[in-house]
């Protein structure tokens, strides 16, 4: 077992690392160790070691031992903010040095002058693989004195002999809208594993483990921040290059939101309806019902264990037992619930909490201790460091502490008993809490704490659920059995409604409830116009549960089954086999009804890590959709070779995605007849580009029909990136650009007879549906959800006054002024 001696790099007062005034070092985040207060100005080798980089501004340094061991060391606190003034390296990244070589000159009265302090912590990055076996006492240490002794794990020790002395490093700008948080972290540890080297992070000097989210958390790394990936071992290269290509593409991640902005500010109290509390809308709209109260607590834990094996076998075992389940759940669960899953699995992994929790266990305290001990000042660090984001995925660890420590103490979770119409009133609540309640009997959400963007959020917009959070202290005053009206769009909970307040409330609930049963009731039949003009009807679907939630609510097909989600998240394409099973289920769920099945469209802010994409400067405009496809044939083939097998023959209809001219759909027709000669699957072709719509008329007398992707289409004639932040706000496909566009593509198809759908976002808008169906689109695909209400929309047209406000949008000036006109048009309608 490798035993490796590290000695004094510097002079001076050395004292445990906990005492150094600065979260990140005093609590563990990228590491253990310990730390000088240094006399002299001269940093050097505390081993023979590889220099694996050296920070710009001269203050910290990264070394990595023959067997493995890293070490960071920091030359004092926030000197990054020094801008290399006063420090003079004398090794760059790569060099070999001995022990005792120098290192790094500073000018020590400079340092302790300007910078915050100039304590130095030294630190082993990779705790998860050398454990600190001795470490010298608190007091004056020379350089060359003994300072720590570290031992490799016993588990590890076979992997660590094996790293060699390479080293590659990268240093790239992150373009991840929200940075790195929870789930991105999830991701670059989970591939960081991989490979046979020790790879890092570090971000304006302070490093972390490439394979713990935790620390990769702590780095606070946000959107256009540069970062440098350093690897060290036989996989080092390969390692750097997939990290850095993983996080330039998005990190698998779906197009991401524009930030939201800061939560607007409570209403002055004069300005609040009385007997009312403000808070933030975090999902929107309207309850009445009557108050069942939560709140947290803490699980009484013992300080001290039952003995350190003893305590380990315990924490081993329900970190197993958590995962199996975390693996379970996440496997029957779609949306945000499984990304949930996925990061807490992640998390409980990290080998940085998993090490801080053994060290806890070591010094003789339980496991539960430990665990808390480990997380939560993660958790609470996050919290405390100003990004509202990260603040909220604190959430996170603080429910990951309570799921483990409650399988410790063997208590079990006991289902809320909760009324039909509950309003659920929290200190706070975490996901897992959430998850665990009789969703179908809670009417809304009204939370002390809280943010938006977290995670109960999510889930809460993700059901339908009303839901309002950072109401404040207020909240505390309310009983249990209260009524109250829950106004989350409006931001307001009345828990004193006046008669009027609850009246109002009554009707516009029973409104919403009539419309949506009427709905309803006619959603089995043909969607026609009042005139009696057809308009197919279908649904966008992504899963078999999809298609049966689309016929419930009447849809007579799906027009774009999203096949991406099976090639998403997972190490290898999926097989024939299983891509031929969930066709087949969508099919079998729809029950005859029409299946238009999209080609793979990956690429650009969805992509897949087997099939890999080369960084590129505007993903949006280069390898995604059909040309993917085309650059990997076996993909393409097989997926039509699925779609093919699907019974009865003739349901599915195949859909190619982003076309931009003939010669595209020439070369899949031609895939299609070299595996089924004369086929009787019709295919058509996604209109998403202004290239495809302003030559429909080409593509329509060789396509079976054109689909109109409204999303793509209008970030394309807009030149707006839809997951840019910056513009995404101004990006509206009523803009009479994109209705043009949609104008010139039903005209081209016309030519030839075939018909024109409306797959994309404006098919689920009541505002555009008028003005789509005014152009002439025969067919919508809407979200499932929306499918009775869109048909109950179409069923109040008038083609002749359709085609009138089609014709007044398109001489419209602004997508603005589209909306205006839409909105009066709509209040005609219902009038």
């Amino acid at each position: 077992m490798a035993t490796i001696p590290l000695f004094a790099p510097l002079e001076g007062w050395a004292g445990p690392i906990r005492d150094v005034p600065d979260a990140v070092f005093a609590e563990a985040m990228l590491g253990d160790g310990i730390a000088i207060d240094p006399v002299a100005g001269m940093l050097v080798a505390p081993c023979d070691a590889q220099v694996v980089t050296v920070q710009p501004t001269g203050h910290a340094i990264t070394l990595v031992t023959p067997e493995g061991a890293e070490l960071l060391i920091h030359i004092g606190l926030d000197t990054v903010a020094l801008a290399g003034r006063g420090f003079e390296p004398v090794v760059k990244a790569g060099d070999r040095v001995a022990c005792g070589a120098a290192l790094i000159r500073f000018d020590l009265d400079m340092v302790v002058r300007e910078a915050r302090a100039v304590v130095t912590p030294i630190v082993v990055t990779n705790g998860e693989r050398f454990a600190i076996e001795h470490r010298a006492d608190a007091g004056m240490v020379a350089v060359g004195d003994p300072l720590m002794t570290l031992v490799a794990r016993a588990d590890v020790a076979a992997t660590t002999a094996a790293q060699g002395g390479a080293s590659a490093s990268r240093v790239i700008a992150v373009p991840l809208v929200h940075g790195i948080h929870a789930r991105p972290a999830a991701r670059i540890a989970d591939l960081a594993k991989r490979f046979a080297a020790e790879v890092t992070l570090e971000k304006d000097g302070t490093g972390a483990s490439a394979r713990s989210p935790i620390g990769l958390l702590a780095l606070g790394v946000g959107h256009g921040d540069t970062v440098t990936i350093t690897a060290t071992g036989p996989d080092a290269e390969d390692a750097v290059a997939a990290l850095a290509e993983l996080i330039l593409s998005g990190i698998h991640e779906d197009a991401p939101a524009p930030a939201p902005p800061p939560p607007p500010p409570a209403p002055v109290l004069s300005a609040l309806p009385e007997g009312a509390l403000a808070g933030v809308t975090a999902a929107p709209g309207l309850a009445i019902g009557t108050v069942a109260l939560w709140r947290a607590e803490d699980l009484s834990l013992p300080v001290e264990g039952a003995g350190i094996a003893a305590e380990e076998a315990c924490f081993d075992a329900a970190r197993r037992a958590l995962a199996e389940e975390l693996a379970t759940r996440s496997a029957s669960a779609t949306g945000p619930a499984r990304a949930i899953f996925e990061a807490h699995a992640a998390m409980l992994d990290d080998p940085v909490l998993i090490e801080a929790t053994l060290a806890g266990i070591a010094q003789g305290q339980s496991a539960g201790h430990a665990w808390r001990g480990a997380i939560r000042p993660q958790a609470d660090a996050l919290r405390a460091g100003g990004d509202r984001r990260l603040a909220e995925r604190a959430d996170d660890m603080r429910d990951l502490e309570r799921q483990l420590i409650a399988r410790l103490m063997g208590v079990e979770d006991t289902r809320a008993e909760l009324a039909p119409g509950t309003i659920l009133v929290a200190d706070d609540l975490l996901p897992s809490q959430l998850m665990g309640l009789d969703l179908d009997r809670l009417a809304g959400l009204a939370v002390e704490r809280g943010g938006p963007t977290s995670h109960v959020a999510i889930l809460a917009a993700s059901r339908g659920l009303p839901a309002l959070v950072a109401i404040g202290a207020g909240l505390r005053d309310v009983a249990a059995g209260t009524r109250v009206v829950l106004d989350a769009s409006g931001g307001l909970i009345h828990v004193a409604p006046s008669a009027d307040t609850l009246a109002s409330a009554e009707t516009r609930i029973a409104e919403a409830q009539r419309r949506r049963a009427e709905a309803l009731a006619r959603a089995g039949e043909d969607c026609r116009t009042r005139d009696g003009t057809r308009i197919e009807l279908f649904a966008n679907c992504g899963s078999a549960d999809d298609a049966r939630v689309a016929v419930a609510n009447g849809a007579e097909g799906c027009g774009l089954l999203r096949t991406e989600l099976l090639f998403l998240e997972r190490d290898t394409a999926p097989s024939l086999e299983e891509q031929v099973a969930d066709y087949q289920a969508v099919a079998t769920a729809l029950d005859g009804r029409p299946l238009i099945v999209r080609l793979l469209d990956i690429g650009g802010d969805k992509p897949a890590p087997y099939l890999p994409i080369p960084p590129e400067e505007n993903p949006a405009l280069g390898l995604r959709g059909i040309r993917v496809g085309f650059a990997h044939p076996e993909i393409l083939e097989d997926q039509i070779r699925a779609i093919l097998s699907v019974e009865p023959v003739g349901q599915c209809r195949i859909m190619v995605p982003m076309i931009a001219g003939v010669d595209e759909l020439r070369r899949v027709r031609a895939v299609l007849e070299g595996i089924e000669a004369g086929s009787r699957v019709q295919l058509g072709v996604m209109v998403e580009t202004p290239a495809a719509a302003v030559t429909a008329d080409l593509l329509a007398r060789e396509a079976d029909f054109l689909s109109i992707g409204t999303n793509d289409l209008t970030q394309y004639a807009l030149a707006m990136d839809r997951g840019n932040a910056s513009v995404a706000g101004a990006l509206d496909g009523l803009h009479p650009a994109v209705l043009r566009l949609i104008g010139e593509t039903v005209k081209g198809a016309d030519v030839h007879g075939r018909w024109t759908g409306v797959c994309g976002g404006l098919a689920s808008d009541p505002l555009a549906v008028p003005i789509l169906v005014g152009l002439g689109v025969t067919e919508l695909s809407a979200a499932p959800a929306a499918v009775p209400e869109i048909k109950a929309l179409v069923a109040a047209l008038d083609m002749a006054a359709a085609r009138a406000h089609a014709q007044a949008a398109l001489a419209c000036a602004t997508a603005a002024e589209v909306r205006a006109l839409a909105r009066k048009f709509e209040g005609e309608l219902g009038a």
